[in-house]
């Protein structure tokens, strides 16, 4: 079975209500796992409080703070932030921590920007040794949602990954931003499912529900799961239809 993780800062909200009626919401609706941005800003004992009640697991949060890895300038700050970020994770079991390189940093050449992410996560791997939290940096689109991001293709992700070369630091891989990027799954991720943490899914265009648009998710899944992935997909899109059956209908449209 595979097992679909909610992005409750898009799904099962609702205007005024909190994180954990999101989760119960969730849970009513089938869902047994979910997932979220930020954790600095959301109140943990009470997500806390309402995954112990629904029994749902966090499959992934961000590892905060959001600046450029880039920049090796901010090294110092985001491993102190990552450091509190394994200890949120750790306190609502999540697995996974989810990083973004940073912007494509203007008079800094490519070469000197890849050092330093490679140096930062590096560093960070010693701080994620043994704790159980792994680390998923996302290569994401610059053609329509992330503008100037410095880390836009997936090959070159895996190959900053295979640079690293620890355990503890691969990718996420969202099927929608590789879309937009013209990628194909079979081609970019052949012989290196291993370094994908979390894989995240969205319909094209729009980012709306899986079904809505002109992605072959399903078969990019099929693809996936059949050479050996076996962690959760995120289900992180706008959605245009609210409700649990809309949630159920794009789940069975991704093959269940």
């Amino acid at each position: 079975m595979r097992r679909y993780s909610a992005c409750i800062e898009w799904l099962f909200a609702e205007e005024g209500d909190s994180f954990p009626d999101r989760i119960r919401r969730a849970h009513a609706g089938g869902l047994t796992a979910v997932e979220f941005w930020r954790w600095t800003d959301k109140d943990l004992d009470a997500i806390e409080t309402a995954l112990n009640e629904t029994g749902l697991a966090v499959t992934s949060i961000v590892a905060e703070p959001m600046i450029a890895l880039t920049d090796a300038g901010n090294r110092l700050a985001w491993l102190k932030g990552l450091a509190e970020s394994v200890a949120a994770a750790k306190h609502l079991g999540a697995p996974v921590l989810i990083a973004q390189a940073g912007d494509d940093l203007p008079g800094v050449t490519r070469g000197e920007q890849r050092r330093a992410l490679t140096g930062t996560l590096k560093a960070g791997a010693d701080i994620l040794r043994g704790s159980g939290v792994r680390l998923g940096v996302e290569p994401l689109n610059i053609r329509i949602d992330h503008v100037g991001y410095f880390l836009d293709s997936t090959r070159e992700g895996l190959d900053i990954i295979d640079d690293i070369a620890r355990p503890e630091i691969g990718i996420v891989y969202d099927i929608y931003h590789s879309a937009v990027m013209d990628e194909r799954t079979e081609e970019v991720l052949d012989g290196r499912l291993d370094s994908v943490f979390h894989v995240h899914v969205a319909d094209h265009p729009g980012r709306n529900e899986p079904g809505s648009g002109g992605i072959d998710l399903a078969h990019r899944l099929d693809w996936i799961f059949a050479n050996g992935y076996d962690g959760a997909v995120g289900l992180e899109y706008r959605p245009i239809r609210p409700g649990a059956d809309a949630v159920r209908s794009a789940i069975a449209s991704l093959g269940g």
